[in-house]
């Protein structure tokens, strides 16, 4: 729990996490407060007025901007709102419930961000997982890019901007100015040589790791963002992409972003991009200030000068990192870290501060802003579903790697499953043999449909909360256009398994009877697929529900109606052939195979037809028709389920509220994360759009108002 205290001006912010990224998170966290999450498209900025320069009656809060002034739709890359951000006296500290014991990863930390400048916050490694959502009412958009990169691996690099800027930015473009728009920024971001090239995967080769951060930037570009975090956006590059990044970067702050990112070590040309520099050691403050020549100026007053030919950003590294090679240069360590935190303390006393942004709740004509009707005009239901198919169907039906190795699956169990099972007769023996059959069908097409599926969706989940959390779509278009689009695809590799299997083990000779034992297997690859949805969507990584996916699978194989007779199952176990898909798959097939059939037989209590044979599975009297129901009722069970999960699952953030300066503030809990308060502005310049290198004021000191970040559970 996250909550608020006081400790004289300072104040204290707790976060889960530890190093580098911390002091990201805190800057950011009174800024992104539920930006990246929300159940459909954000709305626009309550003090927007219709009429005002570089207020569109359309923008949203982090998503679009709308038109900029004279109504033309932004297609140099839409109009950049500048913002100034500066944080003061924050202390992020963590606690162990189990042990009672406090550990303060951030401590008495302040500083500030300004556009057209390039902020780097260096110090030990650290992870920087951070996501929230934005007030309604705040005016001005943020983009927050992460450590990894996801995209959908199939569509190109053009394809994957133009979607995003369909579905963030609908009703603002035509289709000449949203093309137009996408070109700008495939130039700006230095992508056009890879415009035509899929993105890619482990398994496609496409685009650099380079190229993918650039396509990073330029889907969080689309809404013309003031404010860039970029958490350590050189992980993972070689030196070069890594300088072409920064690169990027340096160029966004110069046309006005503001800019921050955390960066571990980088190289030498990279350091010298940076404009601003802060410097953490322990958690706190070493440096905060210009960058380049200045650091090593101010710490050579201390005594530590930088050597020559030596890398700037690495003896900084070094400077102000732990050495823990033994117990003497650990306290070392410590004893130079005190002495600089302390020297820096007392020259920053002097930092001005911010005022925070007012509300205005009414336009100059009068009206309040109709929320609900501003979110209808982001884009409607259909909208997005038909967007959503159409990249649905593209992922689908590009991934040839994947489709080959199904194929190839499908075709060889058929092959294996027919040659077991040559040319069945009619004997006695053969009853087994087609129940044996039947029940390794059925469990081949669940297995197959559900390995597929939890392989893919949580890497496709993580794409997808990003995605709803900026507001793009909603949680049922994407449901509903995922299903639709892997129908055909879906269902073309039971068919094909059927097609083979059928005719050689010689199975009952009808066309009627093979398009039914085709219509059940598909059935349940189907809903075999939506138990896969359901299982991605309750845990969180790939592996985690390649462990669980089969291990519930195996539960309803042995209740299959094969292995254990559904009259001798114990009471307290009957409902689990009620909801096993493979039982219901099994009974279905065995009623289209036995039904009708007339067996040789030479002794009285011989099995001489086929009902004979599913009155000893229990199977006496039931249709197809209630099979196929069932299994379609089990589908839709896990769809509900995995759209219940997704909707729940949705992380929690803390709010942001104003708080007066004469209102006291609640005391700190005992347990838990720390209660927190922390001071962190915005300022606005009265133009609207920004000048290359452009310089901002601040106001005084004294129209400082605070920010109270109220905890969420």
């Amino acid at each position: 729990m996250a909550g608020l205290g006081a400790k004289k001006v300072g104040q204290i912010a707790s976060f889960g996490g530890k190093g580098v990224g911390q002091l990201l998170a805190a800057a950011a966290v009174a800024l992104l407060i539920r930006l990246f999450s929300g159940p459909g498209p954000a709305l626009p900025p309550e003090d927007d007025e219709p009429g005002r320069p570089g207020a569109g009656g359309g923008g949203g809060d982090g998503v679009d901007g709308g038109e900029p002034p004279g109504g033309e739709a932004p297609a140099d890359g839409g109009v950049v709102r500048p913002v100034t951000i500066r944080w003061r006296s924050i202390t992020c500290s963590l606690s162990d419930k189990s042990s009672g014991s406090v550990r303060f990863l951030l401590n008495n930390l302040s500083g500030e961000a300004k556009p057209g400048r390039l902020l780097a916050i260096m110090g030990p490694s650290g992870l920087l997982e951070f996501n929230g959502q934005p007030r309604a009412n705040k005016p001005y958009k943020f983009a927050y890019i992460r450590q990894d990169d996801l995209f959908f691996s199939q569509l190109t690099v053009r394809e994957t901007l133009s979607l995003a800027a369909e579905l963030q930015l609908p009703g603002v473009f035509s289709v000449d100015e949203r093309e137009k728009y996408v070109n700008n920024l495939l130039f700006k971001l230095g992508l056009v040589s890879c415009a035509e090239t899929r993105v890619g995967d482990a398994k496609v080769r496409g685009i650099s790791g380079g190229e993918k951060k650039r396509l990073s930037l330029a889907c969080e570009l689309i809404a013309s963002p003031s404010v860039i975090f970029a958490d350590e956006p050189t992980t993972g590059l070689d030196a070069f992409q890594a300088e072409k990044v920064m690169e990027t970067l340096r160029q966004l702050a110069e046309d006005g972003h503001t800019v921050i990112c955390s960066i571990h070590q980088p190289r030498g040309s990279v350091y010298y991009k940076f404009d601003d520099i802060l410097l953490l050691a322990e958690g706190a403050l070493v440096y905060s200030g210009p960058a380049r020549d200045e650091p090593l100026a101010y710490f050579s007053k201390f005594g530590y000068s930088c050597p020559d030919h030596v890398n700037p950003a690495e003896f900084l590294a070094d400077l102000i990192s732990i050495d823990y090679s033994s117990a003497e240069s650990v306290y070392s360590s410590h004893k130079r870290i005190d002495g600089l935190v302390e020297s820096f303390s007392q020259q920053s006393s002097e930092i001005l501060y911010t005022t925070p942004l007012t509300r205005r709740e009414i336009y100059k004509n009068g009206k309040t802003l109709d929320k609900r009707a501003a979110a209808r005009n982001k884009g409607g239901w259909w909208r997005q579903f038909w967007l959503l198919l159409k990249r649905a169907w593209l992922q689908a039906s590009r991934d040839g790697p994947t489709n080959k190795v199904r194929a190839n699956m499908s075709i060889a169990s058929a092959i294996i499953f027919g040659s077991v099972f040559w040319r069945m007769g009619r004997s006695q023996t053969s009853i087994q043999d087609r129940m044996g059959l039947l029940q390794v069908a059925a469990i081949n097409t669940a297995m197959a449909a559900l390995t597929k599926t939890v392989g893919v969706f949580p890497k496709e989940r993580a794409i997808v909360d990003r995605e709803r959390a900026k507001g793009s779509y909603a949680l049922g278009p994407y449901l509903l256009s995922k299903l639709l689009a892997e129908i055909p695809i879906g269902a073309a590799f039971p068919l094909m398994f059927g097609a083979l299997l059928y005719p050689m083990a010689r199975l009952h000779p009808n066309l009627c009877r093979f398009g039914k034992f085709c219509g059940v297997v598909t059935v349940e690859s189907f809903a075999a697929s939506a138990m896969g949805l359901t299982v991605g969507a309750m845990v969180p990584t790939t592996e985690a529900a390649m462990a669980l996916g089969p291990s519930l699978m195996t539960v309803f194989i042995v209740f299959g109606g094969y292995y254990v007779n559904a009259d001798n199952t114990p009471i307290i176990f009957r409902w689990i052939p009620r909801v096993s898909l493979i039982r219901w798959a099994f009974q279905g097939l065995c009623i289209n195979e036995f039904s009708g059939l007339k067996f040789e037989h030479e002794h009285s209590f011989d099995i001489q037809t086929g009902e004979q044979a599913l009155e000893r599975l229990s199977f006496g009297g039931s249709r197809i028709r209630d099979t196929v129901i069932a299994q379609s009722r089990i589908l839709l069970f896990w769809y509900y389920t995995t759209y219940v999960l997704l909707k729940k699952n949705k992380p929690k953030y803390q709010q942001l509220e104003y708080q007066p300066l004469h209102q006291s503030f609640p005391q700190p809990e005992a347990s838990g994360l720390k209660n927190t308060k922390e001071n962190l502005q915005l300022e606005a310049p009265p133009s609207n759009e920004v000048k290359l290198n452009q310089q901002f004021e601040s106001p005084a000191l004294d129209q400082i108002q605070p920010f109270i970040l109220e905890g969420a559970n």
